[in-house]
């Protein structure tokens, strides 16, 4: 069976080229980048050439780019700094909707540090509260962080606009980026931005490599303590392939944002058009306008997402019911609930996530084998009678 892969906003494949620019580096030019010697410097000279094609992919400077492992450490890290940057501000910034990475963590130090979080809430398809957000900056204000875009319905933030206003107040401003990248076009430099991370396997290339951009003139304070890696901003022995993997997946990524806002798109409107038309008591979570080009969130009413992607899965395709990250939970997703998505539609959301690999002929064999999969589920379900939910 040939697997249909539409969970591109969980992890993606690695790019042929990422790994054939890769593979040398885990054999014959095995050098350590931080040697004196010729063969480590063979090494050294390939990961700056990385950090160039990074900064390149953001329009910053490769001063400005720290690699770490993951978006997590990123987040982890950009926080942190700046909590430390400014110890008497009590107060901090983000939404309801971000990632665990960013909103667990504030639930931490809310907990153990005594910091005020404000939360501020989206409305029913996913836009922030700007006004809410605005009025809640203040003196005492060390760091807002918001996503540039929701992993599970694609909807997209301001992110101009709210660092513009954070930058107006002297506050520093974070923008999880790990969904954007690949998809939009990113510009740190026109979009003020402070502080952005980045996740390697969402773009073609290998897990366990990140990227934290930090704006040139922060005295950004190490979250690992080690050696003298990154500038002293990062310890510990450069992730050599992997750097090397995200430069080449920089590159190929920032070539391919044409593709992205064209054919996937049209490829992720005509799967959704033919589910809404095909299905009936279906709907898409979230601006319709304002989102990625390679993601839909359709909530089937009176259904569980868990049974549907079970039932997908037996036809080879893959999918999400949310993010990755919690999908161990049985409980509805927190961006979903935020949204105030009813509960019944919310309980059997599925997630699609394409990349420039899908083709048109994955959308119609999804679109074949969705349908009777809702149609027997809602057979089963007590919240459904006579072709509607009760």
């Amino acid at each position: 069976m040939n697997i249909i892969y539409t969970d591109n906003n969980a992890t993606t494949k690695v790019a042929d080229e990422v790994l054939e620019e890769m593979l040398p580096y885990f054999g014959e030019l095995y050098g350590n980048p931080s040697s004196m010697h010729t063969f480590g410097d063979k090494v050294g000279k390939k990961l700056k050439q990385a950090r160039q094609r990074v900064a390149d992919f953001i329009n910053a400077d490769p001063d400005e780019i720290i690699f770490t492992s993951c978006g997590t450490e990123s987040d982890n890290a950009a926080i942190f700094s700046a909590i430390n940057a400014y110890p008497e501000k009590k107060h901090i910034i983000t939404s309801n909707v971000e990632h665990p990475a960013i909103n667990n963590l504030y639930k931490h130090l809310e907990k153990t540090q005594g910091y005020a979080v404000t939360y501020v809430p989206v409305d029913k398809k996913g836009r922030l509260n700007l006004a809410l957000l605005y009025s809640s900056m203040s003196d005492n204000t060390a760091i807002a962080s918001f996503m540039w875009a929701n992993n599970e319905t694609g909807v997209l933030f301001p992110i101009a606009d709210i660092a513009k206003k954070a930058r107006e107040k002297g506050i520093l401003f974070h923008t999880d980026a790990v969904q954007a990248a690949g998809k939009l076009p990113i510009d740190v430099k026109a979009n003020g931005v402070d502080m952005l991370s980045l996740s390697g396997h969402k773009i073609h290339a290998p897990k366990g490599i990140g990227v934290l951009y930090v704006k040139k003139g922060f005295k950004f304070s190490s979250f690992l303590i080690g050696g003298h890696q990154e500038k002293g901003r990062r310890g510990g022995t450069e992730n050599t392939a992997s750097i090397i993997g995200l430069g080449k997946a920089c590159e190929l990524a920032q070539k391919n944002l044409p593709v992205m806002n064209t054919r996937v798109r049209e490829l992720r409107d005509y799967l959704q058009n033919q589910l809404l038309e095909k299905i009936p008591s279906c709907s898409v979570n979230g601006d319709l306008e304002q989102r990625l080009p390679n993601t839909v969130s359709i909530g089937f009413d009176a259904v569980e997402g868990e049974s549907i992607l079970l039932m997908l899965d037996r036809e080879g395709i893959c999918a999400s019911s949310g993010s990755a990250c919690t999908s161990g939970s049985l409980d509805p997703s927190h961006v979903l609930m935020a949204m105030e998505v009813p509960f019944k539609s919310a309980h059997g959301s599925i997630r699609f996530s394409l990349s420039h690999y899908n083709t048109k002929d994955e959308m119609d064999r999804i679109i074949t084998a969705l349908v009777p999969v809702i149609q027997k589920l809602r057979d089963m379900s007590p919240f459904w009678k006579d072709g509607r939910v009760v």
